[in-house]
């Protein structure tokens, strides 16, 4: 069942705020990388590359947890449980949007390269805040 984004955590999702994703690994440890994040509606959407750790882990394990906190108050704070799902169509436009809202440029850490970018799509099932 969807759970609902308390105010407070939708604007720091909609400010540039890091969060924590973590993720399952194949031996059933848990896995965190810092990311860049966007709110879609009630939906945290965050960018990966098709290959890296975290793509493979959601492939194999959907389940995530998402968690980030107030820069202000480190100690109001906000982690999210549910279910990821991937796609690539828009991939580069989400990172390209991410850049700019968190480094005021176009994205172009990835020129040259083959790199396929996926956009994780998270659904939230429980909201835990501080």
């Amino acid at each position: 069942m969807p759970a609902n984004l308390p105010q407070a955590a939708q604007d720091l999702l909609d400010a540039p705020t890091f969060v924590t994703l973590s993720t399952v690994a194949d031996d059933g440890s848990p896995h965190s990388t810092v990311l860049w994040v966007k709110r879609d509606g009630g939906d945290v959407l965050l960018s990966t590359v098709q290959g890296r750790v975290k793509e493979k882990h959601l492939r194999r394990d959907p389940r995530v947890t998402v968690c980030f906190f107030d820069p202000a108050n480190p100690y109001s704070y906000f982690t999210i449980a549910g279910t990821a799902s991937m796609t690539t169509e828009n991939g580069f436009a989400l990172i390209d949007e991410l850049s700019h809202k968190y480094m005021g440029k176009p994205y172009t850490w990835d020129e040259g390269t083959d790199n396929v970018q996926v956009i994780v799509r998270v659904a939230p099932e429980r909201v835990y805040p501080s």
